[in-house]
């Protein structure tokens, strides 16, 4: 990915090393084989769809570190989403309200509770904020062998696909339905707001490519490859040997590599719609 001399985003939050003023009761969910379960690239569902109190987050922002690289590139991605959603709100007539991108250390509060860094990226609707350890960066490449950095943008955007639902009112009709429904049912809910943020994980890739050709020959191949690595049949069968398919949250490896190259392949929000396919 050409992303050296972009714009950075100025909506980047930097609290690594400050760890947080107060801790929730509850904590981290555990071994890493389970938090990559429940972390899909998606956070916990619970956790995000749970709209209760909106505290404010503890932590400060801070400037980036001039030679932390890493940061660097999620703050490029950051801006090229903002980018490519602002122009999509646009023509449709809507303001697109710029979400957050928070780095952090081992602990962090947000409005959605207490996290460790075990329980990988989310995304909080309570405070319209992706909540990032950089460290994780290192388990998808050691342990899923998801590596490259058009994997790691795959992670930034799918997650801010998640606020992009959160902005669109999706992330709310779910939320509604909680407890209204069968835990096999809410499962498959689950498995169509996941793939829908990997489709617009794709739209971005497309829009990214198409206006500032970013993109570079096996850029594809690395997303694809990290979205069939967090698939719940891959994951579930490297955890405990079966699947069990009316536990899936997030969908299959094959359903998310497909999602997402349908975004890619489309660029249209409206193209397609997981909530709409009879055959999920």
């Amino acid at each position: 990915m050409q992303w050296r001399g972009l714009r950075q985003s100025s909506n980047v939050e930097d609290r690594r090393g400050r760890g947080p003023a107060k801790i929730a009761l509850g904590g981290g969910l555990g071994t890493l084989v389970i938090v990559l379960i429940v972390w899909l690239l998606g956070g916990n569902p619970a956790q995000f769809l749970n709209l209760t109190d909106n505290p404010e987050a503890t932590g400060t922002s801070a400037e980036l570190p001039a030679n932390d690289t890493l940061s660097q590139f999620v703050s490029v991605v950051l801006a090229e989403t903002e980018d490519v959603w602002t122009k999509i709100f646009e023509t449709t007539g809507m303001d697109y309200r710029q979400p957050k991108l928070v780095l952090y250390s081992d602990q962090i509060q947000s409005a959605c509770g207490f996290s460790s860094a075990a329980s990988g990226p989310f995304y909080c609707p309570g405070d319209e904020k992706v909540y990032l350890d950089l460290s994780f960066f290192r388990e998808m490449q050691t342990r899923l062998g998801a590596s490259g950095d058009f994997a790691l943008a795959y992670v930034v955007a799918h997650e801010v696909g998640h606020h992009v639902q959160k902005l669109t009112g999706r992330l709310d009709e779910v939320n509604r339905l909680r407890g209204k429904t069968t835990e096999k049912e809410f499962n498959k809910i689950m498995v169509r707001l996941e793939l829908q943020a990997d489709y617009y994980a794709g739209i971005w890739a497309h829009y990214a490519d198409k206006w500032k050709h970013i993109v570079e020959t096996g850029d594809l191949d690395e997303a694809i490859r990290a979205a069939g690595a967090v698939g719940d049949d891959r994951l579930q069968k490297q955890s405990q040997g079966y699947i069990v398919p009316d536990s899936f949250t997030h969908g299959t490896s094959e359903q998310r590599m497909n999602w997402f190259m349908k975004g890619y392949q489309s660029g249209n929000p409206s193209d397609a719609d997981p909530f709409k396919d009879n055959s999920l």
